[in-house]
């Protein structure tokens, strides 16, 4: 079998917020077993001929648990995998999966550490994820499945064909939601450019932003599980999600109440049924009902201009909102960013107004 060429991928330190793997973390364990990589090649290759097998990726806390079996301590290819794989023991790779370590050894992890899994070769599987905090694959040839266990995580691997098809259903929704939060913004920047601006049609904009990041989320996973068969699906994600997140964060910035990091934050641990609730999003802004909005400052509708964003700060600290700035004559402009510069802001904010 012809060895495919392997991109070196190493399992990024934890960061651990709550006590949760992050993101970052997970992802680099994913690209681990990815289309495309030698070891996603030996696994296929396994399930193919109708093989049974546990992997386990080595670390400083696997030694103790593990009985039994041999050395083999030979450069790892996804043939000599698919052949150890013939044996019921699990087998061995090192930390950096260059090499072959230990085959048919027996797994001894903790009998106490909870698991819900029911074959023998899953609970052992799950139990030595958790006990070495590592990473350990099963692949069950009853079920002609991939289970990854990494740490206190189990994530049931797809094919290709599975996730191509999933990822394209996400692609046509997520493709109608930036329709959704595209006119949702035009309408709010034509409200905000006749001195109206509205809180309902800011939290459309709102909402319909952090859903389109929340999807993008979803397909960036899928992309990490694809790896090479991935790249275009990545190029039209970025296509189709670029910009939202800078219009949604000057949107907040425009309608907060609170310091915008603040609002950012909140926003960001909502669950998507909570997303769609816009009281939810109200609360995120510090809205409480009957609250009254005050003039917005305008940062989303300024930052069109080529102005800086330290000009636009000393606009607003003079003029205090976005209604009085965009209806000043070009003079009232003059002492506080100069002629020249005030003349060119006074142009680009009626292109604005024309074009809108």
């Amino acid at each position: 079998m012809e060895e495919k060429k392997e991109i070196q991928v190493t399992i990024v330190p934890p960061v651990q917020m709550h006590g949760k793997i992050s993101e970052e973390e997970f992802f680099s364990v994913l690209k681990i077993i990815a289309p495309g990589t030698n070891l996603r090649t030996a696994i296929d290759g396994a399930l193919k001929a109708g093989k049974g097998a546990l992997i386990v990726v080595e670390n400083e806390s696997l030694l103790p648990i593990i009985d039994g079996g041999f050395r083999v301590n030979c450069r790892f290819t996804p043939q000599r995998l698919i052949e150890l794989s013939k044996m019921d023991g699990a087998i061995v790779l090192s930390k950096d999966l260059k090499k072959i370590n230990y085959a048919n050894v027996l797994l001894t992890p903790n009998s106490k550490i909870k698991t819900l899994e029911t074959g023998s070769r899953h609970k052992a599987g799950e139990r030595t994820a958790k006990q070495i905090a590592g990473l350990v694959i099963a692949i069950s040839e009853r079920k002609h499945e991939i289970n990854l266990f990494y740490k206190t995580i189990k994530y049931h691997v797809r094919n290709t064909e599975q996730i191509l098809r999933k990822a394209n259903e996400q692609i046509q929704l997520i493709e109608k939601q930036r329709e959704l939060f595209d006119t949702y913004l035009e309408k709010l920047t034509r409200l905000e450019l006749r001195n109206y601006p509205s809180l309902h049609q800011g939290l459309l904009v709102i909402q319909k932003g952090r859903i389109i990041q929340k999807i993008a989320d979803e397909i960036k996973k899928y992309t990490v599980e694809l790896g090479n068969e991935g790249t275009l699906l990545k190029t039209r994600l970025k296509e189709i999600t670029m910009g939202v997140e800078r219009e949604m964060n000057l949107v907040i910035k425009d309608y907060t109440l609170l310091d915008t990091k603040r609002s950012k934050m909140l926003l960001e641990e909502l669950s998507y049924d909570e997303i769609l609730d816009q009281e939810n999003i109200l609360r995120v802004l510090a809205y409480t009902p009957g609250r009254q909005l005050l003039p917005i400052k305008g940062w989303r509708i300024l930052s069109k201009t080529s102005l800086p964003e330290a000009d636009i700060a000393k606009l607003l600290k003079d003029k205090d909102s976005l209604g009085e700035i965009i209806h000043s004559n070009a003079r009232s402009y003059f002492e506080i960013i100069g002629e020249e510069r005030a003349k060119a802001f006074k142009d680009e904010i009626e292109k604005i107004k024309l074009n809108t």
